[in-house]
């Protein structure tokens, strides 16, 4: 997958806000007091939260079989595993370019159009940033947060209202004054005009109830879970985080990973976590441990689930592979057998030629006859 220039400067701006996230924090937070926190933690409560954070990315994959079901209506475990590699690649690519690799390597392994395939994973970023904001939303609310969560959620309000304009653009492109003359300038470059096309009918899914009803279904699914697994943590260290507290920072830090970030978003999330909690009266050492906690579990779970999807997809090709090669191998194998058989009867033929010139003449004649070469 060739990554484009502009996918690399967003790369290195989001490796730069990582680092000074990671800055701020270490200017902030007493690492050793949260460490501290951190060794105090549950078992029973970590074994809650990997349970939820499963859910959490098991939704996720439910959701995005969701949509691409009117496209491919491909096997839920399959598209699991693609979800799962997504979130490997996310965890050491910056700027959330996992999104790009599980759109490539989806349409790659199910020979599904890629460009297709990234349609339906910017609809499903439409959705999850719709949930995201309504719940944020919904806690700023029952919290009376103010300062900056509140002109976050107010930002993330406006984002979305722009985000789904630019989505119905994409859809209904054609049908927009002045399109007939785009489409003959981008005629001139039919590669690029086909990707277009491509990319348009995964975005149309948008524009099916069915797919988007399930795809908000099971988003809510995997925020509840995500909210969850914050308030697992809590348990765990010795903080007791009500529903909306939980939800405010699950929803705080997803809206913070849209802007681009280092590789598995490390820093951004833990100083998300510590300015959030800081709001709720909550101590910075204690928050950061929280946060680091949640983190870390959100890690390993992708990780873990990534490298063991990746090599099952692996392993799966390499099985075509070679079935493909045996395939070919038989088709060879009978062809010889063919030739084979042919050099036989003509040794046949040779025989009962030298043992008598008559038979040799009726035989030759046999040959001659349509069906009576050996080889038809």
């Amino acid at each position: 997958m060739n990554v484009s220039r502009s996918a690399l400067i967003r790369a290195a701006i989001g490796i730069a806000i990582s680092v000074v996230a990671i800055f701020i924090l270490i200017r902030s937070v007493d690492i050793g007091e949260a460490m501290q926190v951190l060794a105090t933690a549950s078992p029973a409560w970590i074994a809650v939260m990997l349970v939820t954070t499963t859910i959490d990315i098991g939704a996720r994959g439910a959701r995005w079989r969701a949509l691409l079901v009117p496209i491919a209506p491909l096997r839920y475990r399959r598209v699991l595993g693609y979800t799962y590699i997504g979130y490997l690649a996310n965890n050491v690519l910056p700027a959330r370019l996992g999104e790009l690799y599980r759109s490539h390597a989806l349409g790659e392994g199910e020979g599904v159009s890629r460009p297709t395939v990234l349609g339906t994973v910017v609809v499903e970023r439409v959705v999850d940033t719709v949930m995201v904001v309504a719940i944020a939303s919904l806690a700023v609310l029952v919290l009376s947060v103010r300062g900056v969560m509140q002109s976050a959620v107010l930002l993330g309000l406006a984002f979305v209202a722009l985000i789904v304009i630019a989505l119905g653009i994409g859809i209904a492109a054609h049908r927009l004054p002045g399109a007939a003359r785009v489409t003959a300038i981008i005629a001139r470059r039919p590669r690029l005009l086909e990707v277009a096309r491509r990319l348009q009918e995964g975005l149309k899914v948008a524009g099916k109830p069915r797919p988007v009803a399930l795809a908000l279904f099971f988003s809510a699914i995997a925020w509840a879970a995500s909210t969850m697994t914050f308030l697992a943590a809590g348990q765990a260290i010795g903080l007791q985080l009500t529903v909306a507290q939980g939800a405010l920072l699950t929803s705080g830090v997803a809206l913070v990973t849209i802007v681009p970030s280092g590789p598995g978003f490390v820093g951004t999330f833990e100083l998300t976590v510590v300015a959030i909690a800081d709001q709720l009266g909550i101590p910075r050492d204690a928050a950061f441990a929280l946060g680091l906690l949640v983190h870390v579990m959100i890690l390993g779970t992708t990780t873990i689930g990534g490298v063991i999807a990746l090599a099952t997809l692996r392993r799966r090709d390499k099985a075509v592979s070679e079935g493909d090669g045996a395939t070919a191998t038989t088709g060879a194998t009978t062809a010889t057998g063919a030739t084979g058989g042919t050099s036989a009867a003509s040794t046949g033929a040779a025989t009962v030629g030298s043992a008598s010139a008559g038979n040799a003449a009726t035989a030759t004649e046999r040959l001659g006859e349509p069906g009576g070469e050996p080889t038809r």
